[in-house]
């Protein structure tokens, strides 16, 4: 029950780039997909910053070894957490700067402007 809990909340909160996306190019797909990590990100760096240093705070008050052991483990665990969304908010930034994509949604090396809805041209 508890990963069909977590599989509703991955899929709502992935559904509207899903309705972004329609009828767009690759590079409105892939900048809604920069923006949305971008947006992210610091939530959760956050998140993993609090685990490790609730690790830390455990494993420095434990009284006995099991609670340092786990504490231990929640910084083992918040160190990883943290290199990987720090290793895929800089793929997804790799992959914007590979397609010239900045941080307005347009192309940096001047194609054309195609205006839509949210853009100035």
């Amino acid at each position: 029950m508890k990963k069909l809990s977590i599989m509703a909340l991955v899929l709502s909160a992935t559904m509207p780039l899903a309705a972004f996306a329609q009828g767009t190019d690759a590079f409105d797909i892939l900048w809604q997909f920069q923006s949305f990590v971008n947006l992210l990100v610091p939530f959760v760096i956050s998140v993993g910053v609090l685990f490790f240093i609730w690790g830390v705070v455990q494993y420095t008050l434990g009284k006995s070894d099991d609670a340092k052991k786990e504490g231990r483990e929640r910084m083992i665990w918040g160190i990883v957490g943290l290199f990987v969304i720090v290793s895929i908010w800089g793929l997804v930034n790799l992959i914007g700067n590979t397609f010239d994509i900045d941080q307005g949604g347009q192309p940096i090396n001047g194609l054309p402007c195609v205006p839509q809805a949210n853009q100035n041209c």
